[in-house]
């Protein structure tokens, strides 16, 4: 690591001789192997990028010229080269560095990002800025072909490519497809020959001089000539000079054409081909295996877990769907492009003419689903809290509205660790309820989400089921499809003068709390419609009331249960748990829950701490 650990910034880059920099390269690519295989973390996509990041930075001044990472997963070789090195042994973990880009953690880190497709729009607007403040800048978006399917991509192409005078540049970053032989030295000359002034002058020279017929054949043949081994057509169609595709793991094919391209104005489209889990070869050869690993030998390999533990929510799901689907032939699985995340590998497998990967184009996914259920068939959009975000307006406006028959299973609901603030599911119970039509049921375990899956999908309406990242509690799964009562919670423990009102995930540390306290504990399992009749008994039977959700407070579950209290003209000191109005960020998540107090231990110790001063005996049983 002789010339990477003399780097503490890309002007020590900026530094060396042009001859060291495939050297870095492979020091930096070694350092992410052995970094990431301690911490775990995204691997092959990061590999993928070593090259192109080195050339970034050798190249283009940041931060004043600012970098806009999409998705931001690929970014562990940026922030290697920005002064990060000796932090990579904290990535991901609490108090530690994030694993996508943060405004607050590096000046280099020009945007912060995590979902995808956002980067050109922000770019755009950076490039803008500069323009209107007469600053001379670069803004470069750096986009892979799996984000570039989402509507908010086209969206900014769409806007940018009308802005002549803007110094942007769009980098495709394309890793779905091989570096076959016309990605090679043909195309690093055309690359080169096309980025370069004499082409960039020839054109417009062409515009001026050549008379119209003439202008056009040129035209014609240049498209056409660059339509042989390129796909150049359609982004010059949105306005920008097209460059590419070039290997984007040849330095001496990526740095003069990044360097030529530096030289020319307007919106720029560089299009580069590289490879996932580049320079690993168990990465390449099994690249999804290898995108987010946990701690792994990189001699060996990741290895197979020695005994299964307990099943995770998605295994849950992904089983439960297939059974469905064996039971139902009007099912239709639906997945903006998480078909690993969501559990969706068997009903692929089993059903591939009813299952639907949309891509990263969340809100289409809505829509189509609910095009889906206008003929009779009864689509399940499986779709991550946080992603689910995306496509609110049309589950309101599309689904809701016209109360069409769509299940939401929504996976990662909660806190969920690594992935932090970004990926956390913490609004859906708030941004849920408020929406008419809608059924939203929290699972507390793993039966209890399969039987409120069953329940959703035959709810002649939209429902959402979510249920947490991970493993569940262990409970024993019925295989019946069975469904529960909607609107009716249960009691887990009687108990005297408290009760609380769990929601989902919350349910078992706040058995645990009332098992301390000598509470009353009920599963509400319904955040919508809410088991009122269940509230107003709990309300009579008891002196306070305490509510318990892995949401966020404010409009969640808890302003649930007080609205209730309020419509029925119950006052009863109320209590509520939940995550607080800031955004959480990284760790382990059983850390994270105990830092804002919803653990066992932190939900006894809130409710002791309110209640203690009006009833003295209120102690703890630690027997």
């Amino acid at each position: 690591m002789k010339l990477l650990e003399n780097i503490d910034s890309p002007a020590d880059v900026r530094k060396l001789a042009r001859t060291q920099l495939t050297p870095l390269a492979h020091e930096l690519r070694s350092y992410l192997l052995d970094s990431v295989s301690k911490t775990g973390g995204h691997l092959s996509s990061n590999l993928g990028t070593v090259e192109l990041t080195v050339a970034l930075h050798y190249v283009f001044n940041t931060p004043h010229d600012r970098i806009v990472w999409d998705v931001g997963h690929q970014t562990y070789s940026h922030k290697i080269l920005t002064g990060r090195r000796e932090r990579m042994h904290t990535l991901r973990q609490l108090n530690g560095i994030s694993g996508f880009p943060k405004r607050d953690e590096s000046e280099y880190d020009t945007f912060g990002t995590a979902h995808s497709s956002t980067s050109i729009s922000a770019a755009l607007g950076m490039a803008q800025a500069a323009k209107i403040k007469g600053e001379h800048r670069h803004a470069i978006a750096v986009i892979g072909d799996g984000s570039m399917t989402a509507g908010m991509a086209f969206e900014a192409l769409n806007n940018a490519g009308v802005q002549e005078d803007v110094n942007l540049l769009v980098i495709l970053n394309d890793n779905d497809m091989s570096i076959s032989p016309p990605v090679g030295a043909l195309n690093r000359y055309l690359a080169r020959l096309m980025s370069g002034q004499f082409y960039a002058a020839a054109k417009n020279v062409g515009k001026s001089v050549l008379p119209g017929p003439v202008l056009e054949l040129a035209k014609r043949l240049e498209e056409h000539a660059k339509g042989m081994v390129v796909p150049a057509t359609m982004f010059e169609e949105f306005g920008f000079n097209y460059i590419g595709p070039i290997d984007g793991h040849d330095l001496e094919s990526l740095i003069p054409t990044l360097q030529n391209i530096k030289q020319l104005k307007g919106p720029q489209f560089l299009h580069v081909v590289t490879k996932k889990g580049q320079g690993y070869k168990l990465a390449e050869a099994e690249p999804t295996l290898y995108h987010g690993p946990g701690k792994f030998n990189p001699a060996e390999g990741i290895k197979p877990a020695a005994a299964p533990g307990k099943m995770s929510y998605t295994d849950v799901f992904g089983n439960w769907l297939c059974d469905m689907a064996a039971a139902d032939k009007k099912l239709v699985g639906i997945t903006p492009a998480m078909r690993e995340g969501s559990g969706m590998v068997r009903f692929e497998k089993e059903h591939p003419d009813r299952y639907f990967d949309v891509g990263i184009a969340e809100q289409h996914a809505v829509t189509f689903g609910a095009g889906l259920a206008c003929e009779g068939l009864k689509p399940v959009v499986a779709i991550y809290s946080t992603f689910l975000q995306r496509g609110y307006d049309q589950l309101i406006h599309d689904v809701a509205l016209q109360n069409l028959d769509v299940t939401f299973a929504l996976d990662r609901a909660g806190l969920v660790g690594a992935d932090g603030a970004t990926h956390a599911g913490n609004y859906d119970l708030a941004y849920l309820r408020c929406i008419p039509n809608m059924v939203v049921m929290a699972a507390s375990d793993e039966n209890e989400c399969r039987q409120m899956l069953s329940t959703g999908y035959h709810y002649k309406g939209p429902a959402a089921i979510r249920y947490p990242r991970g493993a569940g509690i262990g409970a024993a799964i019925q295989p019946e499809l069975t469904t529960i009562e909607i609107g009716k919670g249960e009691i887990k423990r009687k108990g005297q003068k408290i009760a609380i009102l769990a929601f989902g995930s919350m349910v078992a540390p706040a058995v645990a709390a009332g098992e301390a306290l000598d509470a009353t504990v009920a599963n509400m399992r319904f955040v919508k419609p809410l088991d009122v009749e269940l509230v107003k008994q709990l309300a009579a039977e008891h002196d306070y009331l305490v509510t318990v959700e892995e949401g966020c407070i404010m409009g969640g579950a808890g302003s649930a249960v007080a609205e209730a209290l309020a419509a029925e003209g119950i006052v009863k000191p109320l209590q509520m748990l939940g995550l607080p109005d800031k955004f959480i960020d990284h760790g382990d998540p059983a850390k994270l829950l105990a830092s804002v107090g919803l653990d066992a231990a932190g939900i006894t110790a809130s409710i002791q701490a309110r209640h203690a001063a009006a009833e003295p005996r209120l102690v703890v049983n630690n027997g």
